[in-house]
């Protein structure tokens, strides 16, 4: 016995063995060929599986709604999603969200410590309001180790008004110490060339993160290619729909695997507004509703940038001033 307690002992102190992963085959009523046209379409593993709607799953998988529905929710028994839990144990679930660093600790401050993972973080504002800046500067700081405010992460950022521009990346990399060829290397953009292929590059993004750890999904921006190509009221109807598809799959994305969504918006004037500001984000409800924390920019003192929150689930409305500078968000 007292040998026996002994071994125990040691085994106790040795990093526990690891548990047999559940494939998508385990699942009752999915066979080889419906997991593989689950794979095909990007239901890879549980969690993905679990979060889908029975309508995608049964067109993914070329399956009855009924069949689709009993597999998702065999996938949330499996996964332990959907359950209640108490406000407590959300409380400390919460506490352990990333957050990364703006590099403006007053801006840093207005989003409650930074850019939280498992939201969206909408920057809307003007032509050179330092939209795009605070994206690429977002992407390099999330590559920092967390004691500097950042998530030892990678980046996948879409780029939708070919504004991405290496030559930003190199010099906010210098400006916090990074290698300015390795935060290149971390950072997976591609070009967004319409609305589909915007939307298609999401479950791109999916098959990224499974071989990189993506903490960070960038998409500048957002309304870009769903202005241009639905236009008229006639089109408004079609067009939120798409855009409020984009979005819950970014938030499935970023619930998924710990991410955090940063997508930059236009906006667009009110000619009725006689007097205040004039400019909307563009999106309507939609996106007012879908954006976790909703942060709207404007131009004041070259370098200087106000940023006003002007919407969030948690924090106060305030406002942050910051600088764009040569190396990138400063205080």
């Amino acid at each position: 016995m007292p040998a026996k307690a002994a071994g125990r002992t040691a085994d106790s102190e040795s990093p526990p063995e690891p548990k047999h992963e559940i494939e998508l085959e385990d699942l009752p009523g999915v066979g080889a060929s419906i997991a593989e046209k689950l794979r095909e379409s990007g239901y890879t593993d549980l969690m993905e599986l679990a979060v889908a709607s029975p309508g995608d799953v049964a067109e993914a998988a070329e399956i009855g709604l009924t069949v689709a529905q009993k597999i998702i929710g065999e996938a949330r028994r499996k996964a332990d999603v959907g359950g209640f839990e108490s406000g407590t144990s959300l409380l400390e679930r919460r506490k352990k969200l990333g957050r990364i660093t703006t590099n403006s600790k007053a801006l840093d401050e207005l989003l409650g410590g930074g850019v939280e993972t498992q939201a969206i973080t909408e920057f809307s504002g003007e032509f050179g309001t330092g939209k795009t800046q605070l994206a690429h500067q977002i992407a390099v700081d999330v590559q920092m180790p967390a004691a500097q405010g950042g998530l030892s992460g990678e980046v996948v950022y879409i780029d939708t008004e070919s504004t991405f521009r290496p030559e930003r990346i190199v010099d906010m990399a210098k400006g916090v110490g990074l290698d300015p060829a390795e935060a290149l290397a971390r950072i997976h953009v591609a070009r967004a060339y319409n609305s589909n292929h915007q939307m298609l590059l999401v479950g791109k993004a999916q098959e990224l993160a499974r071989e990189h750890p993506i903490r960070l999904l960038v998409v500048d921006s957002l309304t870009a290619h769903f202005r241009s190509e639905y236009m008229g009221r006639g089109e408004l109807a079609p067009r939120q729909q798409l855009l409020n598809k984009h979005l819950h799959e970014l938030l499935r994305f970023s619930d998924t695997y710990n991410a955090s969504i940063v997508v930059t918006n236009q906006v667009s004037a009110r000619p009725d507004i006689l007097f205040g500001d004039p400019t909307r984000p563009i999106g309507g409800n939609i996106v007012a509703h879908a954006a976790t924390y909703r942060v709207y920019l404007r131009k004041s003192k070259p370098p200087k940038r106000i940023a006003r929150l002007i919407d969030s689930p948690n924090l106060p409305e305030g406002e942050a001033v910051f600088s764009l500078t040569t190396e990138g968000i400063r205080e």
